[in-house]
């Protein structure tokens, strides 16, 4: 308590610590303010808001002091408390030895290039609403825009896992934006006579393999799969 029993007063030159109880807990946080009688006053003001909050059931420790060492233990939810930045670290940490490497070198680029328009936002902060704004704002076509997406889905799937949030807003969100025809096609196959010219200087499994991709249209993931042996 301060010296008249107030539950205020100057911590230092620079703060003032106010003292409360919430949920049968002694709590002490300090305030930035040069502790002169005005801004003293100005503290006991605060902290006769927090009591009153706390009595009326609307106070939120993470929003009151969001830097308390306290918030986290108070917090309604984890996410509350953890900006979506250092989750997503974490998170990339936890699914590497499980990831490609293209893979994960894709989730790592993501997460440090367009999400981290999110990282100082608070996980629950996340409504579809700021991923309307988020998607708007993109300088890129929807394909990439549905892979950013999914990489934050997928992130923030394994935060509901862990109890960090209780929802995912990113489940069930798509965002496509109207995008001209192209002016060209990329679809640019080789003629008969390319097709000819190709096979005349292959031969054996060469010829085999480029033959069928000319004529069955598998993808070349599919090709090299392929089984050659004789049954």
């Amino acid at each position: 308590m301060g010296r008249n029993g107030s539950g205020v007063r100057a911590a230092s030159d620079t703060t003032i610590e106010i003292t409360f109880t919430y949920q049968g807990t002694r709590c002490r946080e300090r305030i930035r303010l040069q502790p002169t009688p005005a801004n003293l006053k100005r503290a006991a003001r605060h902290k006769a808001a927090i009591e009153a909050a706390i009595e009326g059931g609307t106070f939120d420790y993470a929003v009151t002091f969001p830097e308390s060492t306290r918030a986290k233990q108070f917090a309604r939810c984890p996410g509350d408390v953890t900006p979506t930045g250092t989750f997503l670290a974490e998170w990339l940490l936890r699914v590497e030895p499980t990831l490609a490497a293209s893979t994960y070198a894709d989730y790592k680029k993501t997460v440090n290039g367009p999400l981290a328009a999110f990282a100082a936002k608070k996980l629950t902060e996340i409504d579809q609403a700021e991923l309307e704004d988020f998607c708007a704002k993109l300088k890129c076509g929807n394909k990439r825009i549905g892979n950013i997406l999914s990489v934050l889905r997928i992130a923030l799937d394994n935060a509901k896992d862990r109890k960090q949030v209780s929802i995912n807003p990113v489940a069930g969100f798509s965002y496509t934006r109207n995008e001209p025809p192209k002016e060209t096609d990329d679809i640019d196959p080789f003629s008969m006579e390319e097709r000819a010219a190709i096979l005349r200087v292959l031969d054996g499994q060469a010829y085999n393999l480029v033959q069928v991709a000319f004529w069955s249209g598998l993808r070349t993931s599919e090709l090299v799969a392929l089984d050659w042996r004789r049954h």
